[in-house]
């Protein structure tokens, strides 16, 4: 990783930890990623980690005695350390996942099949990701439970009018902080509260926002907090769930097998301690390395500094996309760079997001095209889906201009 004073950093000095960044596309074009909601790339630091353990001390952890399994295990749980560091929680509390719609599913098995029943209520948003609509979709199924939805505006805001009505009754709120399609910050420092008040848990869907603001659990006040490592320069395949020491504990096992349990008898079997009552099985133990040298990473860069830089990104992307109104262009969603997380979704004219998609990737510009996994969000607001483009650390404004003068082009063939 370079070396610069965090006053000296520059997303182009920052690029140059990423090695994909640094190759031309197929078509000779420089790469211009603006797909980091989807996926983000990886520095050169996580890449050399996951090679180390393969190659130096790949061995199963926890119960071996012989010396890399002994390596392999203290970087297992040191990763653990650093990533409930960062999110500001104890290591107890964070449980490795695959993914965060894992963490999710984790809750809402574990959890919600313990204590969720007919008459209960589980209040979401209308900009939910999949991922945290379709698991509480089957809990109220298999429970006889009701669903409730904080409505979202033609402007992509919450509408919290309402919001003491719809939280009475409710055991639990899941909700995103960060929208993956319109980039809305939720307001959490104002739904939090009023949803202690009614006296209903609080699930997070951080994996929009643990990459990109600073994210404190015990702060937040919430119960659960769900993200994944892919979306913040750590390896796929690795997310996390943070959730109160008391609540884990009080929750049964998610899956069962290997190393989640204490003792096991023909008849019978006990538990281990959270959070490895919920780690069945051999975890991906590269993965959670890398991830803790990514939030290293992301640490050192400082989180602050990469919101501070996102929202000046996404203002002047803002700017240069309403200088093409006249093709047609129209942007979602909210215009504040304050109160969205760096995403900006749209649609040219009556142009398929998809072939616009195509269009761009010819000059080397990767953005992400179609219903981002909110399909209902998208019935509602009456798309049938949208480009979208998002921006991360190692963007500036010579991206935000390949993609202007690719939309350009796309215009130009369109004859818009």
């Amino acid at each position: 990783m370079t070396t610069l004073h965090l006053s000296e950093r520059s997303a182009v000095e920052i690029r140059k930890d990423f090695p994909i960044l640094a190759r031309p596309t197929v078509r000779g074009k420089r790469l211009v990623y603006l797909d980091s909601a989807a996926t983000s790339q990886k520095p050169n630091s996580v890449i050399d980690a996951l090679d180390a353990y393969y190659r130096e001390y790949n061995a199963n952890i926890h119960r071996g005695v012989y010396e890399i399994a002994a390596r392999a295990t203290e970087a297992f749980e040191n990763a653990r350390a650093r990533v409930a560091r960062f999110i500001g929680c104890s290591p107890g509390e964070l449980v490795w996942t695959r993914n965060a719609t894992e963490a999710i599913n984790l809750v809402a098995y574990s959890w919600g099949n313990a204590n969720v029943g007919p008459g209960d209520a589980i209040l979401l948003t209308e900009m939910e990701h999949h991922s945290n609509l379709v698991p509480w979709q089957l809990l109220a199924n298999r429970t006889g439970a009701t669903l409730r939805f904080i409505p979202i505006d033609e402007r992509g805001e919450l509408v919290l009018d309402g919001l003491d009505d719809l939280l009475d009754g409710c055991k639990l709120l899941a909700i995103a902080h960060v929208g993956n399609t319109l980039g809305t910050i939720a307001p959490l420092e104002r739904i939090v509260p009023r949803a202690r008040a009614a006296g209903a848990l609080v699930l997070v869907d951080g994996a929009q926002a643990a990459p990109h603001l600073p994210v404190d659990v015990s702060a937040l006040d919430c119960d659960f907090y769900a993200f994944s490592a892919h979306k913040m320069l750590g390896p796929t395949g690795i997310g996390a769930l943070y959730a109160k020491r008391a609540i884990l504990e009080a929750m049964p096992p998610f899956l069962s097998g290997g190393d989640m349990i204490r003792t096991v008898e023909y008849g019978r079997s006990t538990f281990n301690d959270p959070p490895w009552k919920f780690e069945a099985g051999t975890s991906n133990i590269a993965g959670a390395i890398g991830f803790g040298v990514a939030v290293d990473y992301l640490a050192d860069v400082g989180l602050g500094w990469i919101r501070e830089h996102e929202k000046r990104i996404t203002g002047v992307a803002l700017e240069r996309l309403a200088a093409l109104e006249r093709t047609g262009l129209h942007v979602y969603g909210p215009k504040d760079p304050d109160r969205i997380g760096g995403v900006i979704s749209f649609n040219l004219g009556d142009v398929h997001a998809h072939d616009v998609a195509s269009i761009l990737d010819t000059e080397g510009v990767c953005i992400r095209a179609g219903h981002h996994c909110t399909m209902p969000l998208m019935d509602k607001m009456g798309w049938h889906a949208t480009a979208r483009a998002s921006f991360y650390l190692y963007n500036d404004e010579d991206d935000v201009e390949a993609l202007v003068r690719a939309l350009e082009k796309a215009a130009r063939i369109f004859k818009l």
